[in-house]
């Protein structure tokens, strides 16, 4: 059986799940779903065609669904789709997809949102990603799993993030981050491999491989897009490919600081 305070309003048309949790002053639009075990605390308005899955914690304050900042947004059918297990905590602001960008925001399962993020319309957010305070996403913007992100970093539109990635706190991010990388600074570049988040998950020989790769790619000097190509086509690891592959799939380019080749 549901929890839902007497000031709140729901309209008609929300679907409720069981045993959700919903607290003072919250609002509720007509299109919006919410799953089993999940709880809202005072204040937060959820509005929109807005899709919240099972055991979701959404603190006082958050905005969810709330149209799109994007001024050729013309009231179009568009979406916000989060999964279960997140907690997205105050102050947050998500908004759904625009009708250029797919028409859907989408956030996986197990992610941590704290206070005063924001992403912008047609994000898309693997699982067990943690946004630290104030980080903001600009639209389009794609975050694998495991990704890290300081608190107030502000990310480009349409950059990617690949799994395990971790931005620094306070950094400012225009190009894309391949997987298992870290970056940090003002305009954000690598520093190396995330190696504390790879020895969480990977075993020695494959965080070395890992290693290997990442020097042949980023501190040999070489040509970037010839030195993936031939780490994709020689390598046995999985985790090297994926690496290879995000770098010859970039659009936005990956930053970092080009060693110079002696003449």
């Amino acid at each position: 059986m549901s929890t839902i305070h007497p000031s709140a309003v729901i309209e008609d048309g929300a679907v409720i799940g069981e045993n959700v949790t919903v607290g003072a002053f919250v609002y509720i639009g007509a299109d919006v779903r919410i799953g089993d075990n999940t709880t809202i605390a005072s204040h937060a308005v959820i509005e929109g065609k807005t899709t919240i899955g099972k055991n979701n914690r959404i603190f006082s304050h958050s905005a969810v669904g709330t149209i799109p900042q994007d001024l050729k947004y013309n009231g179009e059918d568009v979406e916000l789709i989060i999964g279960d297990n997140n907690t997205i905590r105050e102050f947050t602001l998500l908004n759904p997809g625009t009708k250029g960008g797919g028409s859907v925001t989408k956030i996986g399962n197990g992610n941590l949102l704290m206070g005063y993020v924001h992403l912008g319309h047609d994000v898309i957010i693997g699982n067990n990603c943690i946004l630290a305070n104030g980080a903001t996403l600009a639209g389009h913007v794609e975050l694998g799993n495991h990704v890290v992100i300081g608190g107030l970093t502000p990310i480009h539109q349409f950059v990617h993030i690949g799994d395990y990635a971790m931005i620094g706190g306070a950094s400012a991010l225009a190009q894309d981050i391949p997987p298992y990388c870290m970056a940090e600074g003002n305009r954000a570049s690598l520093r190396g491999l995330n190696l504390t988040g790879l020895r969480r998950k990977l075993d020695r020989e494959e965080i070395n491989a890992l290693k290997a790769a990442y020097r042949e790619l980023f501190e040999q000097g070489n040509p970037l897009q010839e030195v993936a190509q031939a780490l994709f086509e020689n390598t046995d690891s999985e985790h090297v490919k994926a690496l290879s592959s995000f770098i010859k799939t970039s659009k936005r380019g990956i930053p970092f600081i080009r060693k110079q080749i002696d003449s």
